[in-house]
């Protein structure tokens, strides 16, 4: 599983890819520099500056709330589906119970 970065974290560490890139001859560098800085690998530094990217609307995809939303849509169907089958089956027993055959 993996671990849970700090949000603070790597929003300075976009900060610092974003405001250093000049002084670095390709992004790649400044990616890795800044990377090396904070302790943190070159590629977690780069996934995060391209979905900042995304949610600054400068990149195309989609943007981290749009992520949470659908994340959250479907464990709610998930749990809406398990709600309809426990009710599914409790109709089917309580159907059984009222039937005068079973009698």
């Amino acid at each position: 599983m993996p671990k849970k970065i700090d949000p603070q974290l790597r929003a300075r560490c976009v900060r610092l890819v974003r405001e250093h890139q000049q002084e670095y001859p390709t992004l790649t560098a400044a990616v890795t520099a800044v990377a090396r800085q904070e302790n943190v690998s070159r590629e977690s530094v780069r996934r995060w500056l391209s979905q900042a990217e995304v949610d600054d609307g400068t990149r195309p995809g989609v943007t981290s709330e749009e992520s949470a939303e659908v994340k959250r849509l479907k464990a709610e169907n998930r749990r809406l589906r398990e709600d309809n089958e426990i009710l599914r089956r409790a109709s089917i027993f309580f159907a059984g119970e009222l039937d005068p055959r079973n009698r």
